[in-house]
C-alpha cells in the first residue's frame, strides 16, 4: 500500500469516526470544519503572519524566475510548499541571500522585512503532522491540508497570498499556491528540458480545458482554499 493511500484511508477513518458524510475524502475534509490544534507558542501573530506570507510567496516566485535551487530536492507540488515554508522561516541573512540569488542591491530593496520568530517557530517546517500522527520534515499534499492547514472556502476570491488550493483527483492529490496575481505549482514531473514549475492566471485556470483543474464550486475535484494553521490570519 502506498503512503498516499495509507494517508487517504487514515483520513477516512478519522472522518468516519466523527460521523461526517463521506461523499468524497476531499469534500469531507473541506466541509468537516476540523482544524488542527496549534500550540500557542507556535502560532504566528498577525504581523508575523503577514511577513511570512511575503517571504513564502517571494521564495516560490524566485523558483519560477531563477529555476529550482539544488537545495529543493523533492520536486513535486507538496515539495514546493514544504521547501518554501522552510526557507521562509529561516533567518534571511547575507549568506542566505547569496545562496538564493537575492544579494543584489535592487533585489534587496524589494525584500520583505525580516521575520522575527522564536526558536520553536523556526522549526515549524520540520514538524509537519502526518496521517499517522507522527511529525517530521516530510508531509504529503493530503497531510499538508489535513493535519497542518484549516479550510477557508471554496471561493478562490477569499484566498490570501500564500494560501493553498487543494485538489483531490482520486488516486492523487495536488496543491497550487495563490501568489496574489497568479497561481504557482509543480507538475510532479521533471525532465532535462522541463523543471515542472508552472504559473497560471486565475482567469486562465477558470477556463482550463481539463475541467478537473478549474477552481469552480461545481468541480468535485476542487476541494477549496486552505491556510496554514500556524498563521493567525
Amino acid at each position: 500500500m502506498t503512503a498516499a493511500l495509507r494517508g487517504r484511508r487514515a483520513a477516512l477513518a478519522v472522518l468516519a469516526a466523527a460521523g461526517l458524510p463521506l461523499a468524497g475524502i476531499g469534500r469531507a475534509l473541506a466541509l468537516s470544519g476540523l482544524a488542527p490544534d496549534v500550540p500557542a507558542a507556535d502560532l504566528l501573530d498577525p504581523a508575523q503572519s503577514a511577513v511570512f506570507r511575503a517571504w513564502f510567496v517571494r521564495i516560490v516566485g524566485e523558483q519560477l524566475r531563477q529555476g529550482p535551487t539544488p537545495r529543493w530536492y523533492q520536486r513535486d507540488c507538496a515539495g514546493l510548499v514544504r521547501f518554501a515554508v522552510g526557507e521562509a522561516l529561516r533567518v534571511h541573512d547575507a549568506r542566505w541571500l547569496r545562496a538564493n540569488g537575492m544579494q543584489g542591491a535592487a533585489s534587496a530593496r524589494q525584500l520583505p522585512p525580516e521575520l522575527n520568530l522564536t526558536a520553536a517557530q523556526r522549526t515549524l517546517g520540520q514538524r509537519w503532522t502526518r496521517a499517522d500522527g507522527s511529525t517530521g520534515a516530510y508531509a504529503s499534499a493530503l497531510a499538508l491540508v489535513q493535519g497542518n492547514s484549516r479550510f477557508v472556502a471554496r471561493n478562490v476570491n477569499l484566498a490570501l497570498p500564500g494560501d493553498l488550493l487543494f485538489y483531490d483527483q482520486g488516486d492523487e492529490q495536488h496543491l497550487m499556491i495563490w501568489m496574489g496575481q497568479s497561481l504557482a505549482y509543480h507538475t510532479g514531473t521533471v525532465t532535462r528540458t522541463d523543471n515542472g514549475l508552472r504559473a497560471v492566471t486565475l482567469s486562465r485556470l477558470m477556463q482550463w480545458n481539463d475541467s478537473r483543474w478549474q477552481p469552480q464550486d461545481g468541480n468535485p475535484n476542487f476541494i477549496g482554499v486552505f491556510r496554514f494553521a500556524f498563521l493567525s490570519r
